[in-house]
């Protein structure tokens, strides 16, 4: 099995050498394919205005001056096929923070996964909830990611799926079980912008996350997470609101 392993923190990332051990669990034909800087927040953005560049940055390792869904593309389009062919699976992550209820549409982590999923190939994100600024606890998903994602490439999923794995902020031994959800919506607004000044005067902005926890119901991927146990919710992209679109359809037959 070939593994194609991206994400959007940057090809410096921990999280990122996370996941190559990760996938080395599963496969001897392991793949990086990063951007060259950080893309956090970068959600679905393609580059089409600048050319996309390709740097080498080691053994079947290469850092791309773009975006995670440039990385997905040129990944599986571009850099794998020159060595025969393309990947058969695509893993994204692991992301330094949880990408769960509406983060799954800001997340370039999970985007990348999505383009891996429109190019027909499955894709998994996997990120790292983490509630403390000074502490990852990156070996949680080192010790459960492996026998989660052998179990669900088994069982194998729909081709208009992603799964999206989140793992809880504790140690390995602390983890509780999986459980399937579905994607939570938070009851607050957490995206503020602080006010700042600049040493000549002029203000400016810098986006931040107010980390206040929302009272979700179980099921959720948002409850999962609080109380310590490994989300794994499968993802799609039709937004449609079907309720919304019966109700107009009457309104304009």
């Amino acid at each position: 099995m070939r593994i194609l392993c991206t994400n959007d923190d940057g090809i410096h990332a921990d999280g990122l050498s996370v996941l190559e051990d990760i996938a080395r669990t599963l496969s001897d034909d392991v793949w990086v394919v990063a951007p060259e800087e950080d893309q956090s927040g970068a959600a679905r953005a393609l580059t089409l205005r600048d050319p996309v560049r390709i740097r080498v940055a080691g053994e079947k390792k290469f850092a791309v001056a773009g975006t995670p869904t440039d990385c997905a593309q040129m990944g599986a389009s571009h850099i794998l096929p020159k060595d025969g062919k393309a990947p058969d699976l695509i893993l994204s992550g692991v992301n330094n923070g949880q990408n769960i209820a509406e983060d799954v549409t800001l997340s370039g982590t999970i985007a990348a996964a999505f383009q891996g999923m429109q190019m027909g190939i499955p894709s998994v994100a996997l990120s790292l909830s983490r509630f403390s600024r000074d502490n990852c606890r990156w070996d949680t998903p080192r010790a459960h990611a492996p026998g989660i994602l052998k179990k669900i490439i088994a069982a194998g999923w729909p081709e208009d799926v992603v799964m999206n794995l989140n793992f809880p902020d504790c140690a390995p031994e602390d983890c509780g079980p999986v459980e399937v959800t579905e994607q939570g919506h938070r009851d607050q607004v957490n995206l503020y912008a602080e006010e700042r000044m600049d040493l000549r005067g002029r203000t400016y902005y810098w986006y931040g996350f107010q980390g206040k926890l929302s009272n979700p119901p179980a099921g959720t991927d948002l409850k999962a997470i609080y109380e310590g146990r490994i989300s794994l919710t499968p993802l799609h992209l039709s937004l449609t609101h079907q309720d919304a679109r019966v109700a107009l359809a009457d309104i304009f037959s």
